[in-house]
């Protein structure tokens, strides 16, 4: 991309300054202040789903059920649950940080439809508002998977309102993608050829595929669900003529593919991230491209090792297993990637770095304890078992947080004009990185040694490693507070940056200021090269020294 730096436009008015009433906010337009409105709300509803695991933790310290009666800790893991997967994991990268970046990265002045853009945060709103109803009414206790008949027949907490609003939340995510995917095609700047984009938005447009053909299907299953509760239509009740079975094959045909519209925009972060505190360009661009795209087609045929203990025949189980196995090709193309990327490249270690390095290293086994559970006779052995909870906590949290908390750190310059303190975010990321470890490592061994999930009492002899696991999530905790501490004091008292403080490449870091004006840019930008093309920029030779020194005074 070009390698004009745009002037300073500091003095200048921004879309932070552009106006200050609640209206300006709750009525804008603006995809970057809609991204802010996520990033509220995102982070509200992580504190909610973080109080649940919280409570959990505490209970699961003793092998009996000292805190709460079972029914009411079915509740929190419930709760826990749904806020997380729905509320936050879902939306956090696409919402927040593709809101804000992507049409700054096409060299765009706004997304396609930014009034539907506004709207989808309110349906996001709408939403919540029921699943919160829910928790203030007494919650549910259904696991977050909603299983049949228990959730139709037999559950006598909240499951209506809450499928409700989670009908409701589907079309945020199907808007957004819609969005996403008509500003992709129809937006970039001239000479931003698809070879040309940055692999971020490569991410972005894998996630709106399986957003679009894939929400609806979740959405109409939970609404049946409800309706089945409600009115007794015989869909999955086996005493009715339904099928129970019938839920789940629907239920994971969606739930599935959003583990990769959780982990895909994570991805997406981690290249822009790890390819400039690198210093180089991005190895083999193309093959992760199309891992992308390898992700969007295997998401869809691999639901059935969610099932492989529900009765379905070996021959199935045996097809499913061999296809969950060919998925991990793709998360290992962009491992092998990131890591070439990395060989021989001038790498600083400033904190949206440090929490790739955590990425890479959770993911790793959580991906790799996937194919243990791809295994028919380990999957049986362990179905069930804590072993599960820690392995879709590595690839979700340990995932998915990691990449947010590395993308959070290296666009909120960009996003705010303010550098963080650059010293308590590395303690806070050494709390989160151990916390986390400390936490569902454990969970692995539990799991192994046969302690079921979703039980508030235990025997005696998995007392110790579950007080491990509560004392991990007490430093979890406080790394995360600390994290949201911080951020907003940077807000106030953060030191000023320049356009483009950490010397990126990026029409977002070259062409537009820090933080951008209202229609980002002044003039249309014109791409002239490939992406990360940090061989052709003079700073190259200075770095890290150089920069490490300018990002430390700052901060």
């Amino acid at each position: 991309m070009s390698v004009t730096t745009v002037p300073q436009q500091q003095e200048q008015e921004n879309y932070l300054t552009a106006g200050y009433s609640l209206q300006s906010w709750f009525l804008t337009y603006d995809h970057k202040r809609i991204a802010w409105l996520y990033l509220a709300s995102i982070t509200a509803m992580f504190f909610i789903g973080g109080i649940f695991a919280a409570l959990m933790r505490l209970e699961l310290m003793t092998p009996a059920s000292d805190l709460f009666e079972p029914d009411n800790y079915n509740k929190l893991f419930t709760m826990h649950g749904i806020v997380m997967v729905f509320f936050f994991i879902i939306p956090a990268v696409p919402a927040v940080l593709g809101n804000f970046l992507l049409p700054l990265m096409l060299g765009a002045k706004d997304v396609a439809f930014p009034k539907l853009n506004l709207l989808s945060w309110y349906v996001y709103i709408a939403g919540a508002t029921f699943t919160i109803y829910t928790i203030v009414a007494g919650g549910v206790d259904t696991g977050w998977t909603f299983y049949t008949p228990y959730s139709t027949s037999s559950s006598q907490t909240h499951v209506v309102p809450v499928v409700l609003g989670l009908f409701i939340t589907g079309f945020s995510s199907i808007l957004t993608g819609l969005n996403f995917m008509v500003t992709i095609h129809r937006m970039r700047a001239p000479g931003l050829t698809w070879f040309r984009l940055p692999l971020m938005v490569w991410s972005l447009y894998a996630t709106s595929i399986i957003q679009i053909l894939g929400t609806p299907v979740i959405a109409v299953t939970l609404m049946m669900a409800g309706l089945e509760k409600i009115f007794k239509l015989g869909i999955f009740d086996p005493a009715l003529g339904g099928d129970p079975v019938l839920f789940q094959h629907l239920f994971w045909f969606y739930s599935h593919p959003a583990v990769y519209i959780m982990i895909v925009p994570g991805m997406g972060v981690i290249n822009e991230v790890v390819t400039c505190f690198s210093r180089r360009s991005i190895f083999g661009y193309r093959a992760i491209a199309f891992a992308n795209v390898g992700f969007v087609i295997f998401s869809f045929v691999v639901w059935g090792h969610h099932m492989i203990v529900a009765g379905q025949s070996v021959y199935s189980a045996l097809i499913f297993s061999i296809l969950s196995y060919l998925v991990g090709i793709f998360s290992a193309i962009k491992v092998f990637n990131w890591t070439a990327t990395m060989y021989k490249g001038s790498i600083s270690y400033d904190t949206p770095m440090l929490y790739v390095f955590g990425f890479q290293g959770l993911f790793l086994i959580g991906g790799l304890t996937g194919l243990f559970l791809s295994a028919l006779g380990f999957d049986v052995h362990v179905h069930d078992t804590y072993f599960v909870v820690a392995h879709f906590h590595y690839v979700m949290v340990g995932g998915l947080v990691m990449a947010f908390m590395a993308g959070i750190h290296f666009w909120w310059p960009k996003m705010t004009g303010k550098m963080y303190p650059e010293s308590i975010a590395k303690f806070a990321m050494i709390l989160v990185f151990s916390g986390f470890n400390l936490t569902f490592f454990p969970q692995f061994v539990l799991g192994y040694l046969g302690m079921p999930r979703r039980y508030a009492s235990y025997t005696d002899e998995f007392q110790l490693l579950n007080i491990m696991s509560t004392a991990g999530g007490s430093v979890l905790g406080l790394g995360f507070t600390l994290g949201v501490v911080y951020m907003v004091w940077s807000l106030f008292y953060g030191k000023a940056v320049n356009s483009n403080p950490w010397k990126a490449t990026g029409l977002e870091w070259e062409k537009a200021s820090s933080p951008p004006i209202v229609e980002n840019f002044h003039e249309t930008p014109i791409v002239t090269e490939d992406p990360y093309n940090y061989a052709n920029r003079d700073f190259i030779k200075d770095f890290p020294q150089e920069l490490s020194k300018e990002v430390n005074a700052r901060a």
